[in-house]
């Protein structure tokens, strides 16, 4: 990709944004920061946890973004007796032609919104894990690439509800971005009021762009230059998370990935062709807070204010990081 086609890109993707934020926007009401992050997580392919009680539309915020977008869209309700088959698929044997045959679950979509993931036990988070990670699956003894995109949108109710299984440490790190959903305002929950009273939002939703479109924005923010004292600054931010006495366990190498891209992906969002620390500093907390394991009890708010706090204490490069 030259630079003029790169530029020309960046430039279109703030008409792109903005459209989809309209649309998105007419069934999400008062969840502009949501919206603004499932699109940061769709630009450099990362996967979202929404966790929140149930009623706060977290589902209603995944199927409205599927809706703007031409692609596969598949919805997966986890529930206690889910079996991994269930989502992955499995072998059916065909005894006219003598031979074990693969029915591909419904993993095998562009988005797929995982329901109330947390209510499915081990085996089948676990069979979720390849998914997310090397996007593939495997049946029998083949191998299957999933579609490109692929993005797992996960919604959980809090772990302390019954019926609700913890995911495991390893899991939570292969989402991007963990979002706690909050109560709305009285403001919000009149405006949601008169926009549901005469017509379903669902309806009026237009459809924004297509795969190909979203495979090349995908392409075009690894393509934002990070100058190396940002690098380095993303480093030590890293690097702080496992030197710190608020903190038991620091974050993984995933981790340090995870924050580049969405790095990349905000300055492409915000029209840019580079990323400046601000980036950085901005999308710290969202990136690393679920990935860490503090030393002590903390809900998700006290967790991000700690690497905020972490965050402000390294020292922001000053070089010139546009060239």
């Amino acid at each position: 990709m030259d630079t003029r086609e790169f530029n020309e890109i960046i430039a279109a993707n703030s008409s792109w944004i903005s459209a989809l934020r309209t649309e998105v926007g007419k069934v999400v009401i008062g969840q502009q920061a949501l919206v603004d992050r499932l699109i940061l997580s769709l630009l450099c392919k990362g996967h979202v946890l929404l966790e929140g009680v149930p009623g706060l539309a977290k589902t209603l915020s995944v199927k409205a973004m599927a809706g703007t977008l031409h692609a596969q869209f598949a919805r997966i309700q986890f529930t206690p007796d889910l079996l991994p088959a269930d989502l992955l698929g499995t072998m059916i044997y065909n005894p006219e032609e003598r031979q074990f045959t693969a029915k591909k679950g419904p993993i095998f979509a562009n988005l797929i919104l995982a329901d109330e993931i947390n209510r499915a036990p081990a085996k089948v988070q676990s069979a979720l894990l390849e998914a997310m990670q090397e996007r593939q699956v495997t049946l029998g003894e083949t191998t299957y690439r999933l579609p490109d995109p692929f993005l797992v949108l996960a919604t959980q109710n809090p772990i302390d509800q019954e019926g609700t299984y913890q995911l495991p440490e390893a899991q939570l790190d292969r989402f991007l971005i963990k979002i706690s959903m909050r109560d709305n305002s009285k403001a919000t929950e009149v405006s949601i009021m008169d926009r549901f009273m005469s017509e379903n939002p669902f309806d009026t939703l237009q459809t924004v762009c297509d795969t190909d479109h979203i495979k090349t924005m995908q392409e075009a923010v690894r393509e934002v230059f990070v100058h190396s004292c940002v690098k380095e600054y993303i480093a030590d931010i890293i690097l702080a998370t496992r030197n710190n006495s608020r903190i038991q366990v620091g974050a993984s190498s995933r981790g340090t990935i995870g924050l580049l891209r969405l790095s990349q992906a905000y300055a492409a969002m915000e029209g840019r062709t580079f990323v400046r620390p601000d980036d950085v500093r901005y999308m710290a907390p969202y990136v690393l807070a679920h990935r860490v394991i503090m030393a002590g009890h903390m809900d998700e708010k006290k967790e991000k204010t700690v690497i905020r706090e972490l965050v402000d204490q390294i020292a922001v490069p000053v070089e010139d990081w546009e060239n």
